[in-house]
């Protein structure tokens, strides 16, 4: 376990450093740094797991295995890469007086205190810390939201806080009610909040108080994941706060909310004996895929537009989680992948085409591909990526999902089908004159680094041609672990 210590430990140390040094010109190095050892532990953590299968504390604080491990290791992925791009994005925002001194120390401490929690929240093994650990993500992000104190990041940040302070706190109470089914079957114990130890009792735990407990956790924590009715906050904190915490925040905490809503539904289903949490979550996870491809057609801001695309695409995985089998589950553990590396690209290319037009407004934002071609490219790959086009690996999970449905609800392709092409259309329709069109006068290139944005689109690629066979079997016994039967 000491490559999980190490994992947890480096971004603790990098939030007490960064609080005191974050405006240092090397804050951005330092913060690279830190996020890249975090990496190459979190990846010596998953080939322990690959070889020892699911290790467990000594204290069962902790608990890795193949369904939390491949986050963990996509976490600190994502985190790193977003650091490279969040050096000199940053940087830029001091130059041009956005932010001072202050407020680059607090963002680089917040950058690492997210990253923290996350991995906190995927590797405990008590479901208390584990909502704790959410909590506190949500207090690192609205600080980060409201970093630039404008009226309207000040009014999203305090929205945020608003909507999920009252999301968590029914997750708190979903947890509290597992405590009081877990009490009448292990009185007294103090492992009553242990995921590992739950799961073996989970025939014994009382099917009423479960499904209450899962109706709240459902809406806790779906509220996280910007399921709808519960999504408004997510517009709003992607288009006002910096650019580097929307990719982070659409790769990494909605995987996070919908990782404890699947690990809840794995002591639910046992206990129950129906599918009656994955029916809630079908319903939830569609309802959020329809409404959020139709609003994408009446965004005006570009960040805002891909919020409601991370929006569709959390719903679909929801949904695929819902329906349960080997194939659905499969598809959606890989599409979590695809699309955390997907989005978060187009939130750093985002970034930079924010930069070259001086503004996040669709309207004004106009022949990238001539101003500045390998920011146009990428805006164009990118979003034909989170479309679904083939040969990326959105299509393939799509696919899984879809061919998944049509053998357990097959009248269900017919919405899922309209709102993909719906979503499609709405984002070509804004993007197509974003890169292709007339630049505006005056419109010059920016220093941009696009390597981070190329290497995640061609691992998204490769995982569209072709799933390396590591990664299939670790995503299959992940599967395996949620629904008991593995697809490969």
């Amino acid at each position: 376990m000491s490559a999980l210590y190490l994992t947890l430990v480096l971004p603790l140390f990098g939030t007490l450093l960064l609080s005191l040094i974050g405006h240092w010109r090397s804050a951005g190095a330092i913060n690279l740094a830190i996020c890249t050892a975090t990496f190459v532990t979190s990846l010596l953590l998953a080939i322990d797991v690959f070889n020892q299968g699911p290790l467990l504390s000594p204290d069962k604080m902790f608990y890795v295995d193949a369904f939390n491990v491949y986050l963990i290791l996509l976490n600190a992925f994502v985190g790193m890469t977003t650091a490279v791009f969040s050096g000199p994005y940053m940087a830029h925002e001091l130059e041009i007086g956005r932010v001072d001194d202050q407020r680059m120390r607090l963002y680089y401490s917040m950058y690492q205190g997210f990253l923290l929690t996350m991995l906190v929240a995927l590797s405990t093994n008590n479901l208390g810390l584990l909502w704790v650990a959410v909590e506190g993500a949500t207090l690192a992000t609205v600080l980060l939201v409201s970093l630039y104190r404008t009226p309207e990041s000040i009014e999203a940040g305090w929205k945020y806080f608003m909507i999920c302070g009252v999301g968590i706190a029914q997750a708190l109470f979903g947890t509290v009610l597992i405590y009081f089914a877990a009490e009448r079957v292990l009185p007294g114990s103090e492992e009553s909040l242990l995921w590992s130890v739950l799961h073996q009792h989970a025939t014994e735990l009382e099917p009423a108080v479960l499904t209450l407990a899962f109706v709240f956790l459902l809406v806790g924590y779906g509220t996280k994941i910007g399921l709808v009715p519960l999504h408004n906050w997510l517009p709003d904190a992607h288009s006002e706060g910096p650019t580097p915490m929307s990719a982070i925040l659409s790769g990494l905490l909605l995987n996070v909310a919908l990782y404890a809503v699947v690990r809840f539904k794995m002591l639910i289903d046992p206990a129950l004996g129906s599918n009656l949490a994955g029916n809630m979550m079908m319903g939830f996870g569609l309802l959020s895929f329809v409404v959020a491809s139709l609003l994408l057609h009446r965004q005006r801001d570009v960040k805002r537009m891909f919020s409601y695309s991370s929006i569709e695409h959390m719903g679909l995985m929801t949904f695929a989680f819902g329906i349960g089998g080997p194939l659905a589950t499969f598809g959606a553990l890989l599409h979590m992948i695809v699309h955390s590396l997907t989005k978060s690209a187009i939130f750093i290319t985002v970034g930079h085409a924010a930069h070259v037009a001086g503004t996040q407004s669709i309207d004004k934002i106009r022949g990238l591909i001539r101003t500045q071609p390998a920011v146009g490219w990428c805006f164009l790959l990118g979003t034909v990526a989170i479309a679904g086009f083939p040969p990326f690996g959105v299509f393939t999970s799509e696919f899984l999902l879809f061919t998944a449905t049509i053998k357990s609800w097959p009248w269900l392709v017919i919405p899922l089908l309209c709102s993909l092409g719906i979503a499609f259309a709405g984002l070509f329709r804004h993007v197509q004159p974003m890169v292709f069109g007339e630049p505006p006068a005056g419109q010059v290139a920016v220093k941009a680094n696009m390597w981070p944005v190329i290497l995640h689109l061609l691992l998204v690629l490769w995982l569209g041609i072709a799933i390396p066979g590591v990664l299939a079997s670790w995503i299959d016994q992940a599967t395996t672990m949620v629904v008991g039967k593995g697809l490969l």
